[in-house]
């Protein structure tokens, strides 16, 4: 079965049993749909550095294709660490169309996250399919897939961690598919630290990503989003500031129908261990332009008083205040660099403060009101999203999240 078969073959012990299982019930068992999904860093993505080059070796003829949320996240999930196992000359590097040299064959990797990328699958008969973190993508692109999966003995194999109960790819297990499916729970990786363990664990309790991110399970969010914080608000607010903040950034989000201005300055500890909301502005006044420009400026001066500002990132969605914005930073001299925000999705960002809550690694001055009203407040809807109707301030939530989106990696990397 050839060199990445013999890893698990061999005797020895880089596997864990439930990777094991999966691979005598998907490599040995035929079965058209395949799907790892659970808990994160539970070992469900670990086997496909090894099952997806014997995959490709054994396909028959036909469109071979890779699919992630988007290409670099493919990248770094599934091509860097394959390439760090299998070299270069095996795993190549995808061009701007997707076309990729995997173990001597043309392939495309891609992303899935939007409607369009359906096109990309049209008039494709695909041999085999991998798919990285399928609950992100776009629902009419796996639609599509299924269509083109056409080949006599063409496959899937995918991973994904679990979402709502309502969610469109669970409702695609649940059917009377040829699915073979395994579910990984944390403990199923042994090989991770239990110190790690027990700290992703304790980040998590109380929220619905303790049955999602933990234990594997499709569950429903409900309630109020940071249970953690808003069960013991005291527990996380500073009457000072600590003393080894190294630098800062502010965040905007912009108001307009009814919703508030919201502009957020964070700052951050020695080795990114601690962040914290030093200070906050919020306005449901209707301003001008350059009413605005002058607000956000004197906050921003008055902040360069006490710490060293690096940045501003402002929602995207008002290119014309930005311009403002960044015109008067520049005639006030002010060293800060104005950027718009990346605006990722919401859930990666409330699951990024879900888990700095119970880590206990974000902390709020406590005149800081609003942003902490707004933590407290914070209720899923129906359709397991963060309610914004009005009914609760999301524009400090905004703010605040723009100011750290640049560092949130950086932040969880560091267990």
């Amino acid at each position: 079965m050839g060199r990445e078969a013999g890893f698990l073959n061999g005797g020895d012990t880089i596997f864990t049993a439930k990777q094991r299982e999966v691979w005598e019930n998907t490599v040995k068992h035929f079965h058209r749909w395949n799907i790892s999904y659970g808990a994160t860093r539970s070992g469900k993505t670990y086997l496909d550095y090894f099952r997806i080059p014997y995959r490709i070796r054994h396909a028959p003829d036909g469109l071979i294709v890779l699919l992630g949320n988007t290409q670099s996240t493919l990248e770094r999930n599934i091509l860097e660490p394959m390439r760090d196992i299998w070299g270069a000359e095996l795993v190549g590097n995808a061009n701007n169309s997707g076309r990729i040299k995997l173990f001597g064959k043309n392939c495309y990797a891609l992303g899935a996250d939007k409607a369009n990328q359906a096109e990309k699958l049209q008039g494709s008969g695909l041999a085999y399919c991998y798919g990285d973190e399928i609950t992100t993508w776009a629902e009419s692109v796996f639609q599509m897939l299924k269509s083109r999966l056409d080949k006599e003995g063409a496959c899937f194999d995918g991973t994904c961690n679990p979402d709502a109960p309502s969610h469109w790819f669970n409702k695609f297990l649940q059917s009377d598919a040829d699915i073979y499916k395994m579910r990984f729970t944390i403990d199923d990786n042994k090989f991770l630290p239990q110190s790690f363990v027990s700290a992703l664990k304790k980040e998590y309790a109380g929220t619905v990503y303790y049955d999602r991110f933990i234990n594997g399970l499709w569950k429903a969010a409900e309630g109020t989003i940071y249970r953690t914080f808003a069960d013991d608000p005291g527990r996380f607010m500073l009457d000072a500031p600590p003393e080894d903040i190294i630098y800062c950034t502010a965040g905007l989000d912009f108001g307009g129908n009814g919703s508030a201005h919201a502009l957020n300055l964070t700052g951050y500890t020695t080795n990114l261990r601690q962040l914290v909301t030093i200070d906050e502005w919020y306005s449901k006044e209707e301003l001008t332009p350059n009413e605005l420009e002058k607000a956000v400026c004197d906050f921003l001066e008055r902040a360069l008083e006490k710490y060293r500002v690096t940045d501003l990132y402002c929602d995207s969605a008002e290119q014309v205040l930005i311009r403002g914005i960044r015109n008067e930073a520049a005639a006030r001299k002010l060293p800060i660099a104005v950027h718009n925000a990346r605006k990722g999705p919401i859930k990666d960002r409330i699951r990024f403060y879900t888990s700095l809550f119970g880590a206990g690694r974000y902390k709020i001055m406590r005149h800081c009101i609003h942003t902490a009203e707004a933590f407290s407040e914070a209720v899923w809807s129906e359709d397991d999203v963060r309610l914004d109707n009005g009914s609760a301030n999301i524009d400090s939530l905004d703010a605040q999240e723009y100011s750290t989106e640049f560092v949130m990696k950086s932040v969880i990397d560091l267990k």
